[in-house]
């Protein structure tokens, strides 16, 4: 398998709020940057938003790396919450329905095809290519605002 590293990151101007995504793809020297937004979303929506488009444009399973400061993401992914909200009919627990289960459901589909490595990143800290993604995030969500 092919191995690709993404790296992602998601922003919002308030939250609920205008919000944008951005994800940096790299293989074998290449890189391809994706980017888009919403006029009315949440932080993590977008967080979801990145990774799931990053990994469908992906043209055949791969060996994915993929680095985001999302602990919502990182977590769920690496922890399995994701796979137990699913099992559970996307309930965190009796009480608490899980946010976002249509966006989970389609991430999860992915990380079926690809074999996903999740590295969680320390966001604002320098990191270039987090750095990267947080301005394509934000000049998204810029045109929504």
């Amino acid at each position: 398998m092919k191995q690709v590293e993404i790296f992602t990151d998601g922003a919002c101007s308030g939250n609920p709020g205008p919000g944008g995504w951005g994800a940096v793809l790299r293989y074998n020297g290449h890189e391809k940057e994706l980017s888009g937004g919403e006029a009315n979303t949440t932080n993590n929506r977008m967080e979801l938003s990145a990774v799931i488009n990053a990994l469908a444009a992906l043209k055949e399973p791969c060996k994915v790396t993929l680095y985001s400061d999302s602990q919502y993401v990182c977590n769920a992914l690496k922890l399995g919450w994701a796979k137990k909200w699913k099992a559970n009919g996307w309930m965190r627990n009796k009480k608490e329905p899980a946010l976002n289960p249509e966006l989970w459901e389609r991430l999860l589909e992915l990380c079926d095809i690809h074999s996903v490595d999740v590295v969680w990143v320390k966001g604002h800290a320098g990191h270039p290519e987090n750095e990267r993604c947080d301005r394509l995030a934000v000049a998204q969500s810029q045109h929504y605002a």
